[in-house]
């Protein structure tokens, strides 16, 4: 499996300081064909086609590869549509996390995972997208705060248990999704 990073409209020093406090070892990872980033200033992060070209463009991937999805505000619109483009292909999405694509409407044949700054943006965007299991900051954060700092955002992990009553747990937002990537094999 291929974890696809597609950030949104922002300086790239955001994107290092999310994945530094996602991973420990970021920088080895970033040198894998297991980990990807998307390039945003040669790839339009809400463009379907750019984060398409950049995928198929990718050397250290083949179509038989599967793939997850962290995608972040803009990029959420270029790498859901990229992410049924590559299903189309042939090609498999193991999973698809979006952090705060509010408004953007999320479905799909493959389980969906969302991230958001603040309950209001949770709760809103949850009438356009549909959603496995759940994130919202609390104590809200800045928009960009969750995407810079999800070691420090804390929140609540919204989850249905067995017998589908919706639960929180108290969790950061770079517990939670560190907690999908380990169910999905990563």
């Amino acid at each position: 499996m291929t974890v696809v990073i597609c950030p949104g409209i922002h300086e790239s020093k955001l994107t290092d300081q999310f994945l530094e406090g996602l991973f420990v070892n970021w920088r080895s990872l970033s040198n894998s064909s297991h980990f990807l980033v998307c390039p945003t200033q040669d790839y339009t992060p809400y463009s379907v086609i750019d984060i398409s070209k950049f995928l198929w463009y990718s050397k250290s991937i083949t179509i038989d590869v599967p793939l997850l999805f962290i995608a972040f505000s803009a990029g959420v619109v270029g790498a859901v549509g990229a992410a049924y483009t590559w299903q189309l292909q042939g090609g498999q999405v193991k999973a698809f996390i979006a952090i705060d694509g509010w408004g953007m409407p999320l479905t799909g044949n493959f389980p969906i995972y969302r991230v958001s700054h603040d309950y209001f943006t949770h709760w809103s965007w949850g009438i356009f997208a549909s959603g496995d299991e759940s994130f919202y900051a609390y104590p809200s954060v800045e928009h960009l705060e969750i995407w810079r700092s999800p070691q420090t955002s804390s929140g609540w992990w919204l989850h249905q248990n067995s017998i589908e009553v919706e639960t929180a747990t108290p969790i950061t937002a770079a517990e939670f999704i560190r907690k999908i990537l380990e169910n999905h094999g990563e």
